[in-house]
């Protein structure tokens, strides 16, 4: 499967979730209120270490630079 994340996304993707979860955490691990903003910063680190993201596969849309 190629890759549709390109390089500034993916920085943009890991700065965004590490604050998400750092968010998330800043007040010991209750599972109510703000977790949610630690899921979704999981999510985006995952799509960042992947270099995918499905939402992108189902709109058709790719960050990466076309090679030539």
């Amino acid at each position: 499967m190629p890759a549709n994340v390109g390089t500034i996304d993916q920085y943009v993707r890991i700065v965004v979730g590490l604050v998400l979860v750092a968010y998330a955490f800043q007040g010991g691990l209750p599972i109510q209120g703000w977790h949610w903003a630690g899921l979704i910063g999981l999510v985006l680190l995952l799509t960042a270490f992947f270099k995918r993201c499905p939402l992108y596969t189902i709109f058709g849309y790719s960050t990466c630079r076309v090679r030539q």
